[in-house]
This record gives C-alpha cells, structure tokens and sequence, in this order.
C-alpha cells in the first residue's frame, strides 16, 4: 500500500533523514521506534505532506486503484483524500471551529472525491455519536473547539475520533500512547483493533512497548541516525525495552 524508497529529508539545511526504506502492505502492523531525535516524527510528517521539511532525494509512493502514484510531492488534503491518515503527537487547538464542522466538512471532501453523496448533518450525528461511546467521550464533546481547553487524553481520544470516521486506509500514529493512562490506552487500542482489517494498515510511533502489548506488529523497525537500522518481529520492541539501543 506505501513505498518508501531512499528518503532523504532536511530541514534549514539540516539532515534529518538519510536514506529511509519502508514498505507497508494491506493488514500489517509497523512499530517506529527509535531515541528522541532520531527522525521518527519527522518521517511521519513528511508521510502525511508537512512543508516545513524539503525532500532532498527519494520518492513516496501510495498504491491507488492497484497502481502505486509518487505522491513525494502532493498536498495534505490529496493525501488524505486517497486515505493516508496522521494523529499528531502534539495535536494543535483550532478556536472557533467545532470538532463537528472539521469533521463534517473533512468526511464529505473525502465523499466528493471519491464520488460518492455527502452525509447531511442530521446523518453524519448519529454516525458520530456511535464513534463518540467507542472512544469514550460524551455528546457534547462534538461541539466544542477542536482541542480547545481539551485535556491531554482528550486530545490523543480526539485524533482516534477522527481516524475512526475518516476510516482511511493507512493510519499513522505519533506517539498516541504518551501521556495516556491505563483505561485510556486500553480504549485506544481497542478502537484501533477494530479500525485494522485486511484492507488497511497501521504504522505505530512510540517510544515504549506498552501499546505494542496490545497490537502485536508484524514489524519493528528502530531509527536512529536517521535511517532504519534494524527490523525485527514484534520481539524486537520487548529486547529494546529491556536492554535499551544495545539491541543496535
């Protein structure tokens, strides 16, 4: 489903990324773990079209309608519209725009584009309500301000609200488990064993394996310096957790 083939990233003529190889296919798991530093956001920005970072040399490609398209260059909003999804680590407030109009508006691009009827309000409610208990958070939580005085589980509950209704068809998260407590991170992981089918993916950032205890990944891949430099099983995040970047 997702390419990535010899990135190479910097930003105010400092190299972050040095030659990243990925290849993520329908129904898989990936873990990026790696120190602070070591390019892991950064690849995930770069995946979802974030313009403060300059590819210098390589190519992402998206597998659409059984072809893979070069996308290195593409807008966010195209990304999204052919079902690349991020949740940010640090998810920004947005004042004066609900999380319904964000979301209403967001899901009927998604519908226009692909050609299908966008939802009226009345019908996009009740779909968000029944993603609403999912995750855990009440009714009212729809009509506030996107992340505006939200606590810091709110926020990450918040971006998992979002891949839910988007539904798209590779999801990647930056580090959603930090901050969470035990109930949060048991909630999160459930809606995120039930967004996984056969015909999606998910790519993990996160520094610890508590969430990996959860989703077991197919891979596990550490970056450090900018490149992968190892690839494992999900025994892989177990070794790193006991015995730190010596697994290196």
């Amino acid at each position: 489903m997702l390419q990535i083939k010899d990135l190479h990233v910097q930003t105010e003529k400092t190299n972050i990324l040095n030659g990243i190889h990925l290849h993520v296919s329908a129904g898989e798991v990936h873990a990026i773990m790696g120190p602070n530093g070591s390019g892991k956001s950064t690849l995930a920005k770069i995946i979802a079209g974030h313009s403060d970072y300059t590819i210098t040399k390589g190519q992402i490609l998206l597998e659409i309608n059984f072809k893979y398209k070069d996308i290195t260059h593409w807008s966010p909003d195209q990304r999204v519209k052919e079902g690349l999804f991020m949740a940010f680590q640090y998810p920004i407030e947005v004042p004066g725009v609900s999380n319904l109009q964000l979301l209403q508006s967001s899901f009927n691009a998604i519908c226009k584009h692909h050609k299908a009827p966008e939802m009226d309000e009345k019908t996009f409610l009740n779909l968000v309500e029944k993603n609403l208990k999912k995750i855990g958070l009440p009714p009212s939580f729809i009509h506030r301000a996107v992340n505006e005085d939200f606590s810091g589980g709110e926020k990450k509950r918040n971006e998992i609200l979002q891949m839910l209704l988007l539904a798209p068809r590779i999801a990647i998260l930056d580090e959603t488990d930090s901050g969470l407590d035990i109930d949060s991170l048991s909630l999160i992981a459930k809606c995120l064993k039930e967004f996984l089918d056969k015909n999606k993916a998910l790519v993990l950032i996160t520094h610890y394996d508590r969430l990996l205890h959860h989703i077991k990944p197919d891979f596990v891949h550490i970056i450090q310096d900018g490149k992968i430099q190892k690839t494992g099983d999900h025994t892989l995040a177990i070794d790193l957790e006991r015995k730190g970047y010596s697994v290196l």
